[in-house]
This record gives C-alpha cells, sequence and structure tokens, in this order.
C-alpha cells in the first residue's frame, strides 16, 4: 500500500466518526503543510470546503488564524512531529476567525501525529479544536493569558537587556518599594538605587508603576 493510500484510508477511519464529537476535527499532511480533511463543523465555522482548504496550501493557517500566533505556533508544531524526544500531545490557544462571529474567536486546540510513513516520519497530524464560548469565565482568563504571552513577545528584548540587579531593583519597585527601602532590601545605597530605579525605567520605556508592575508579572518576578 503506498503512503497515499494510506492516508486516504486513515483519513476514512476518522472521517466515519468525526461528526459525534462537540470539536472540530482537522488533519493536515505534514509535509506540505495542507489540510486534507476537516469536519463538517469546521467547515460550516469557516464558511469553506475541504476543496478550497487543500488549495491554500500553508497559506491556510495565516488566511484563518491570527497571524502572529499562527506563524509561532503552528511552526512549532510542525517542527516537533519530526522530532522524537517530544511529548505525543502538543496543545495551545488559538485565535481563529469564523462565520460565528465578528473578530477572532477563541480554541483550545490538541495536536498529534496521526500516521507515520515506513521510516518514521510523520505524514498526518490530527488536531481537536475546542471552542471557548466568550461568555464564559475560563475564557476571560485564557484572554488574559495570551495578553500576557503577548507583552512577552513584544517586550523580551527591552526586559533582556537589563542587568540580574537591574531585575532585583524591578522586582522591588513593583512591590511598591522606595528607593531607601530598596537599597535596605538589596544592601546598596540609596544613591545607587535611585540610579538602578532610572536606568530600569528608561531602558524599559516604563513611565508609570502599572507599566513596571507588567513586566515584573510578565516575567515572573512577582
Amino acid at each position: 500500500m503506498t503512503d497515499e493510500e494510506r492516508i486516504t484510508a486513515k483519513i476514512a477511519e476518522i472521517a466515519a466518526t468525526a461528526d459525534q464529537y462537540p470539536a472540530v476535527i482537522i488533519i493536515h499532511h505534514v509535509p506540505t503543510q495542507t489540510v486534507r480533511y476537516l469536519s463538517k463543523w469546521g467547515l460550516e465555522l469557516l464558511g469553506a470546503t475541504i476543496e478550497e482548504l487543500t488549495a491554500l496550501g500553508p497559506a491556510f493557517s495565516p488566511t484563518y488564524f491570527n497571524p502572529v500566533e499562527s506563524d509561532e505556533y503552528m511552526a512549532r508544531v510542525f517542527q516537533l512531529m519530526y522530532e522524537n524526544e517530544v511529548p505525543e500531545v502538543h496543545t495551545f490557544y488559538q485565535q481563529v476567525r469564523t462565520t460565528e462571529r465578528e473578530g477572532w474567536s477563541w480554541y483550545l486546540t490538541s495536536m498529534r501525529r496521526l500516521l507515520t510513513d515506513e521510516q518514521g516520519g510523520p505524514l498526518l497530524v490530527m488536531g481537536l479544536a475546542i471552542p471557548l464560548h466568550p461568555d464564559n469565565h475560563f475564557a476571560a482568563k485564557v484572554r488574559r493569558l495570551i495578553d500576557e504571552n503577548d507583552f512577552l513577545r513584544r517586550h523580551r528584548m527591552a526586559f533582556s537587556s537589563l542587568t540580574a540587579r537591574e531585575r532585583d531593583v524591578l522586582r522591588l519597585l513593583a512591590l511598591g518599594h522606595s528607593a531607601p527601602e530598596i537599597a535596605r532590601e538589596l544592601n546598596i545605597s540609596e544613591l545607587t538605587a535611585g540610579t538602578h530605579r532610572r536606568n530600569v525605567r528608561q531602558k524599559l520605556g516604563a513611565t508609570t508603576a502599572f507599566d513596571l508592575t507588567e513586566y515584573a508579572r510578565a516575567f515572573d518576578l512577582i
């Protein structure tokens, strides 16, 4: 049996029951990063046919998913499919543009290898995508986590410019400590504490206490 015949048989096996589950089922062809199957619910949400999605090839992901997250997450997922010493299941949040509502809809997606070739290389990867209703309190928490991840992505370089001592100062500033308190806590002079505080604000472009706290929380200092 050829790889293509095995792919066709495996997709038929999944498709036979896919529409019974409370999740969108999607199957990608790993070597070409092409959609080969999407359950009926998924097709309705995207307002497209499987032929249209397959024709998009690798452009499928940035067409329907948040481009920034799509580039980062999907590239990593497909990379992991070729590695052996990794967890079998990869789970992440996605923002999807659907016909259900305006703007982005949140989904929790888990992906795993579905089929390999004779050498053990991945042929198909299957994903289960579960919608997170915007009125659900869990969706709001996810939104905060994603916002924090976005903050990390945008400000990683600025934070990495801080010295170890400046990060200590940032943590104490975020906790509301004054320069004299920082000096006592770190066993340094008030003049040095003041210099560190100015450097931290300058490097981070932080003008308010909220800015400092956001950095400290995002980078796990508090």
